[in-house]
């Protein structure tokens, strides 16, 4: 299994930890992880790292389609893949939800399925150079033609030649899995955890079916992530990390439509993911971090001293995902990880 590094989205005050990336492309981790949410936002960051490395691979999870047209989006894919050299960008991809795509992007939610299928195929022609870019697609169309349109446009091929960049897609649920299977490069699943390709298999199996071409588990990467943290103290581990889990449970989405409540029902925790977000949302925060379970973190997590670290890695060497994101600041923990996933 490969190793990658999620550094996320910054916090109130712009932070990369430059020093922690390089010392993660010396142990031979394959790749550097970003994010976006309504802050600092996914490529830029990358565009610096490759100047501070020369290996590692740069990869968005995720850009938020709402944020940006996928002309855009390819654009600046191949921009920060060129002056890093080439073959180094991966163009992880998500919807976000409707909250932040309506309420930050002001775009409409649409329909998402089709949004993702579209941007997709328009990046790939892009990419490719082949003629100058027309798409009739169900959401997204080019040349525009729409309202407001000035009935000028004008089918363009990009300047920059570009490379084929992977696009992984960041989805959850069975008619998006599917997609991500038919038509990206990779995956990077919501609510992996050891077991759950017993139930994600049979989808990804249809959507390879639909992509025809032999198309399977050979050319398709799997890309989970997990939390690292690294205590000689197993509970006080755990509860670091609870408060992340009762803000994106309980109030990352609106009460009705939010993706990391689904995910933990659909894992066995209905009653805790409903308490939790009743405790968030009524702004008792404190309340709602004690109500996430030890069990959940523990099995979406690697906590603890190094030896269980590495004892509980092998549930996920043997999950079904190619690569795991650790996702941590402490350095020990990078470490640890080099250790347990045998890196050169």
């Amino acid at each position: 299994m490969k190793l990658g590094l999620s550094i996320g989205y910054s916090r109130a005050h712009l932070d990369i930890p430059v020093e922690l990336v390089q010392r993660a492309e010396q142990l031979g981790y394959d790749s550097v992880w970003t994010a976006e949410a309504y802050g600092s936002d996914a490529v830029t960051p990358l565009a610096f790292l490759a100047a501070k490395t020369s290996r590692i691979k740069l990869g968005t999870g995720i850009m938020q389609l709402a944020a940006r047209t996928p002309a855009n989006a390819a654009m600046s894919a191949a921009t920060v893949d060129a002056m890093a050299g080439g073959g180094r960008f991966i163009a992880g991809l998500g919807v976000s939800g409707p909250q932040i795509v309506e309420g930050w992007y002001g775009q409409p939610w649409g329909r998402p399925y089709y949004r993702m299928k579209d941007y997709v195929a328009i990046m790939r022609k892009i990419f490719a150079r082949e003629a100058p870019v027309t798409h009739d697609g169900k959401e997204i169309s080019l040349p525009y033609t729409g309202p407001g349109s000035a009935g000028l446009a004008k089918p363009l091929k990009s300047i920059l030649h570009m490379n084929q960049i992977p696009i992984y897609l960041a989805t959850g649920s069975e008619t998006t899995v599917k997609l991500t299977a038919e038509i990206a490069d990779g995956w990077l699943p919501m609510g992996f955890v050891p077991g759950a390709m017993e139930e994600y298999r049979p989808w990804l199996e249809e959507g390879f079916r639909r992509a025809g071409n032999g198309k399977g588990f050979h050319d398709f990467t799997i890309q989970a992530s997990i939390h690292v943290e690294v205590d000689s103290d197993v509970k006080a581990a755990l509860n670091r990390l609870k408060p992340e889990v009762a803000l994106y449970v309980g109030g990352m989405g609106h009460k009705t439509k939010n993706f990391h409540n689904d995910i933990m029902v659909r894992r066995g925790f209905g009653d805790a993911a409903k308490r939790i977000q009743e405790l968030y949302l009524a702004k008792r925060k404190d309340e709602a971090n004690a109500a996430v379970p030890d069990e959940w973190v523990d099995l979406k997590s690697l906590v603890g001293p190094p030896a269980r670290i590495k004892q509980r890695y092998r549930a996920w060497e043997d999950s079904g995902a190619d690569s795991l994101s650790v996702r941590s600041h402490q350095p020990e923990a990078i470490e640890v990880m080099a250790e347990a996933a045998r890196l050169n």
